[in-house]
């Protein structure tokens, strides 16, 4: 029986092996074959494989210029090829043999012919760009095809025909461009509740906006018929009084008609004027990125990889898994987060969705060797309180840092609201997690470089939260590389150590003292520079010390905070750290490492405690 046992056990774990290599004689032979279809379209195109970098001994998941592959590398998940020069028809059966393709990006080139229907095959199609083509002929009919569309963009392209009902189809579709073609007919009443971005602008269409499409603003259908743009846009008018021929309070007289009619059409040639001028610029700057930047011979057929010893190149660091380059940087959609003490931050969104912070820098005053030095430092620093610098630009006009993007905002934006929205609430757990996260990050920052190395720019704006909702340590290290800050604008100043004249010569009880200020923050609720009683203005360093030397500590506290039952000492406890990490004196201040050790003091095991209802009247 025993026996019976260990040939049963023996035949398990060999079938278990047997298995395991057949499974990957499978994933080598479909790999094979992605591989296979991809060189038919490089012989086919006519584009000489050296300046695709595709050759058929290297690995095609880890070596090709344009080409990623899924999680275990066994398929070919994106092709990304713009403006590589491909001129002629897809080729037949070629890319449709790429059955696991999510995103397939051949904008900016010559590409002409009718849309190849083979792609039909691509089931897992996610993200289509054809842009900037010379298509021609009808769109797909069946667009059901492709029922994981979530972006498409067609246009600048001369496709015609209608519009395909089919769209409506695609229930993931959240982005559709078909601007800049020849398509003619009605709009189509398409049902896609989650399309948030659209242009049909620059067609031949007619008729009118279906109403649910009114949704959008009236630009994504200019330059095509007039009657497209005849829907009513919500406009609310002040209230007037009788006119002196006593007319209905809510009619216009026919001047003053005529005069809303030419003022809106003054301002409609301004907008539209403005609209072709952004249009124009974007070629050359995407909304803030700079246009020297395409300076470097940096087109996409010498696609820059993290391999190549390029003199302009964007710099990954190691545990990077960003596929984008300098190119994809360019072209993507950007919008500015905020303008800090050393540069500006753009949220940008790649074509495959990937969102990333691009920060610009202003006024490095170092050369490049120095810069890539201080770059290395930071990039080095895994932790996980500190934001991760992912990679780096380096350029005689520009200097650019690529980090994460953390979708919460930052502890600046949740405590004082930002751009008129209203502040996020963050209990008493929250501003102890966000306090002892960002000391830690602090502390370990302040270990690197043989303990020499300073942040120089702390404040809640460059205060983040990581995945465990602990406060997360960003935009470090820059203040040696810059040009001296003086004197600072007044928010920054409230972070500013007394001591502090030259920005470039910082040390790190400067980081403890602006530390300090934050955890004021956190207790207060207040900004560093504020008004009191609605003119004077104060500082929140002096301030709090007017109030704790008045007796009035209950005073300094956020009204938020004291909703919650017993936390008094742990609030007195924190505000007497806080007070220490901005004492006048520098050599009187705590270091980091016993900051993290007090802060943990305050609260040695998490407690809920739900806060107090309010009494009526409160």
């Amino acid at each position: 029986m025993e026996k019976l046992q260990v040939y049963a056990l023996h035949f398990m774990v060999g079938s278990l092996f047997l298995l395991s290599k057949f499974q990957e004689t499978v994933a080598e032979t479909v790999l094979e074959s992605d591989k296979q279809a991809l060189l038919d379209l490089a012989d086919k195109i006519h584009l000489p494989r050296r300046r695709l970098n595709w050759d058929e001994q290297s690995s095609v998941c880890k070596n090709w210029t344009g080409i990623a592959c899924n999680g275990d590398g066994s398929r070919v998940t994106s092709v990304r090829l713009p403006g590589i020069g491909f001129h002629g028809p897809i080729p037949a059966n070629t890319l449709s043999r790429l059955s696991a393709l999510q995103i397939l990006s051949l904008r900016s080139n010559g590409i002409n012919g009718s849309f190849p229907l083979d792609l039909g095959n691509l089931k897992n199609l996610t993200f289509l760009y054809l842009q900037h083509n010379n298509f021609g002929g009808p769109l797909p009919l069946d667009f059901s095809l492709w029922r994981n569309l979530t972006i498409v963009n067609l246009s600048d392209n001369g496709f015609n025909g209608s519009i395909p009902r089919s769209i409506s189809g695609l229930s993931h579709l959240v982005a559709l461009n078909l601007a800049n073609n020849s398509l003619t007919g009605e709009v189509p009443d398409l049902e896609l509740p989650n399309l948030q971005l659209l242009n049909l602008s620059y067609n031949d269409l007619v008729g009118s906006v279906p109403g649910p499409m009114q949704r959008f603003p009236k630009s994504v259908f200019v330059g095509n018929s007039e009657s497209l743009l005849d829907y009513n846009v919500s406009i609310v008018l002040a209230p007037r009084e009788h006119n002196s021929r006593g007319k209905n309070v809510g009619r216009l007289s026919e001047k003053a008609l005529l005069g809303i009619v030419i003022a809106g059409s003054i301002l409609g040639i301004l907008g539209f004027g403005f609209m072709l001028l952004v249009c124009i610029l974007r070629r050359k700057t995407v909304e803030g990125f700079p246009g020297e930047l395409e300076k470097g011979n940096m087109s996409p057929e010498k696609a820059i990889s993290r391999g190549q010893d390029a003199s302009n190149k964007l710099v990954f660091f190691e545990g990077c898994n960003y596929a984008f380059d300098l190119e994809d940087l360019l072209r993507a959609s950007a919008e500015v987060l905020g303008k800090g003490t050393f540069g500006t931050a753009y949220k940008a969104i790649l074509e495959d969705a990937t969102m990333v912070v691009v920060k610009r820098l202003k006024d490095v005053s170092v050369g490049k060797r120095e810069f890539e030095q201080q770059m290395s430092i930071i990039g080095g620093i895994k932790h996980e309180n500190v934001v991760e610098l992912r990679a780096y630009y380096y350029s005689k006009d520009e200097k650019l840092m690529v980090y994460d993007y953390f979708g919460q905002g930052s502890v600046a934006s949740m405590l004082h609201g930002k751009q008129g929205d209203s502040k996020t609430h963050l209990d008493w757990e929250a501003r102890i997690k966000i306090a002892i996260g960002a000391a830690k990050g602090i502390a370990r920052i302040h270990a690197e470089n043989s303990g020499k190395l300073v942040h120089g720019n702390l404040k809640s704006s460059n205060i983040f939260l990581n995945r465990k909702q602990f406060g997360c340590v960003s935009d470090l290290g820059l203040s040696t590389i810059m040009s001296a800050l003086s004197p600072p604008i007044a928010r920054a100043a409230g972070y500013r150590a007394p001591e502090v004249t030259d920005t470039r010569k910082a040390m790190q009880p400067c980081d403890v003292y602006s530390f300090g200020v934050i955890l004021l923050e956190l207790l207060t609720g207040k900004s560093t520079v504020h008004t009191n009683n609605g003119d004077e203005i104060v500082h929140l360093v002096r301030w709090v010390h007017s109030v704790v030397r008045e007796e009035w500590t209950a005073e300094v506290f956020d009204v938020e905070l004291l909703r919650y039952p017993d936390i008094d000492e742990e609030l007195v406890e924190m505000l007497q750290i806080a007070m220490a990490c901005v004492a006048r004196a520098a050599e009187q201040r705590p270091k980091m490492p016993e900051v993290v050790k007090m802060l943990e003091n305050v609260r040695p095991e998490p407690r809920n405690r739900a806060p107090e209802p309010s009494s009526a009247g409160a």
